[in-house]
């Protein structure tokens, strides 16, 4: 299974923002972390926002936090949010019915199988702890270079 830029960018936001408490975190900041251009990030930020993984703050002192704590918040909840589909076949999941094999076939079955025990995987992991060593996190991203450089 490939996850799409946009799931990947979702929880490096999640994480950015998991390393950044008791405080908004900056568009701006974040796209430049990560070399994006802030419009993606805009459109990823939809998805959480509708999602209610994180929660704009308007005004020139606003940003982005995380809705609630990050050891609330499941890998396995941001990935279902930010992927459109989870169709590993093409027979997976659609009214698509061209497959002679499809009364009889065990791929699909073991393809819902494995597709089950990743979510169940993602699901027993929060954004927290992906983002434990913040220290870290914040020299890797340039997070307090950012902030001197606002001041």
């Amino acid at each position: 299974m490939r996850l799409t830029q946009q799931t990947n960018y979702a929880v490096r936001t999640l994480m950015y923002c998991a390393a950044n408490p008791g405080k908004p975190s900056k568009v701006p900041e974040i796209a430049a972390s990560f070399g994006m251009s802030e419009t993606h990030l805009f459109k990823i930020m939809k998805v959480l926002v509708d999602a209610d993984l994180v929660t704009t703050i308007r005004g020139r002192n606003g940003g982005i936090v995380l809705s609630r704590p990050a050891e609330r918040i499941s890998v396995g909840e941001v990935v279902r949010a930010a992927e459109e589909s989870f169709q590993l076949a093409e027979c997976f999941n659609s009214g698509r019915r061209d497959c002679p094999l499809i009364p009889s076939c065990g791929f699909n079955g073991l393809l819902h199988e494995a597709l089950e025990a990743f979510m169940m995987v993602l699901d027993n992991h929060t954004i927290a702890e992906l983002a434990a060593d913040q220290s870290n996190i914040r020299v890797l991203l340039k997070m307090d270079d950012q902030v001197a450089a606002t001041a």
